[in-house]
């Protein structure tokens, strides 16, 4: 028997090439190379997304990233999931910036609090639950609260650049160690912190 339950695997970012590589893509990009590594184009949808309808690690799965802006992203989310028949939101793997970790550090993880992720808070808003996999590349504070919207859209310096391209790709590998492995196995390969 074929297994077709399915995966969602969402990248956030917002549109345009004035928010290119930004902090707040890094998300995109991740999901943006996983499509690259397994020969698919994301092609825009309905559901307000670009979609890749393929395979990754053996595994059915539908990568894509929002058309919205990141503060709308549930609106693309919410009918993704609607189309796609995500019922058990651990088939459900959200890419994206987190300022609570410094820039390239990498964590996994399920469910949880939104950290003041308005990308995240109008994903949850819009399936009313947090119980989604979140694999969150770290892009490190702000000085102060008032500079956060600046810090994550505005162009960065290369150093850091360096780091967080090097943290797309390890967030790739989780979300291919996620769908191959589990969620717990994935956990334990990246969210120990490094020697």
């Amino acid at each position: 028997m074929v297994d077709i339950e399915r995966t969602l695997v969402v990248g956030l970012g917002n549109p345009g090439k004035r928010y290119a590589r930004t902090r707040h893509n890094v998300g995109q990009e991740a999901v943006q190379l996983l499509a690259e590594r397994c020969g698919s184009r994301l092609k825009v949808g309905k559901q307000h997304a670009q979609v890749a309808e393929t395979s990754l690690a053996g595994l059915s799965v539908i990568l894509a990233v929002p058309t919205t802006y990141m503060n709308d992203s549930g609106d693309a989310v919410g009918p993704l999931c609607k189309k796609y028949k995500i019922d058990d939101l651990t088939r459900l793997i959200v890419v994206h910036d987190e300022l609570d970790l410094e820039p390239g550090a990498l964590r996994v993880k399920v469910g949880g609090g939104l950290a003041g992720h308005n990308g995240l808070r109008s994903i949850s808003a819009h399936l009313k639950s947090d119980d989604y996999v979140r694999v969150r590349i770290g892009v490190g504070k702000p000085r102060s609260k008032e500079t956060g919207a600046d810090h994550v859209l505005s162009r960065i310096p290369a150093s850091e650049r360096q780091l967080l391209d090097e943290c797309v790709v390890r967030a790739a590998d989780a979300v291919e160690a996620i769908l191959r492995e589990g969620i717990l196995a994935a956990m334990t390969a990246y969210n120990a912190k490094p020697a």
